[in-house]
């Protein structure tokens, strides 16, 4: 959904400011300092999930410190809505991932359906191990999906979150920090 650029900036002026760009650059370091630690020299193939991971992995791979290989893995619950639906998938990754340490990289670890999703795919092609990084965990009471990430940078009310690789309706991915959409 496409919205007027003043809508958009009204959106973004009236929401709350959950964490500026430097707590997400901090919490982006804590992260990378545990994933070097637990994968310290060990290859690793990371998976960046489309779109929202996007930015989160393009922040996070220069802060690690091993071994690594890059590719993405694209698929979709939420296409433009605020709820998600049924998973379509979009595109898988180029490379084998049998006999490999994966790391997926995701924005956001909402109900954990995608990312189970995600990690049940990584296991079905044989991956020696599948880790989970997401910059941020939603507060739920009770996940459908993956209950944990292995690594998680920031945690956030249940509230609609946009920013930083997050976004509200298809926009505001690029909005520097971590916001909440006023009344969502």
């Amino acid at each position: 959904m496409s919205f007027e650029p003043e809508k958009l900036q009204a959106i973004l002026d009236e929401a709350d400011c959950l964490y500026t760009p430097e707590q997400v650059s901090a919490a982006l370091d804590r992260m990378a300092v545990e994933i070097n630690q637990r994968l310290a020299d060990r290859p690793t193939l990371c998976l960046g999930v489309m779109l929202g991971g996007l930015i989160p992995t393009g922040q996070l791979l220069p802060r690690l410190r091993i071994p690594l290989t890059l590719d993405y893995i694209h698929a979709s619950r939420y296409r433009g809505e605020t709820q998600g639906s049924e998973l379509h998938w979009l595109k898988y990754p180029k490379v084998s991932l049998e006999g490999k340490t994966v790391l997926i990289i995701d924005d956001i670890l909402d109900e954990g359906l995608t990312l189970k999703a995600l990690v049940e795919y990584c296991q079905e092609q044989k991956a020696a191990e599948v880790l989970t990084a997401v910059l941020v965990e939603k507060e739920l009471p009770n996940r459908s999906g993956l209950e944990k990430a292995d690594f998680t940078g920031l945690v956030v009310p249940n509230r609609y979150v946009f920013g930083f690789g997050m976004d509200y309706q298809e926009n505001l991915r690029s909005a520097a920090g971590i916001y909440a959409v006023k009344g969502l």
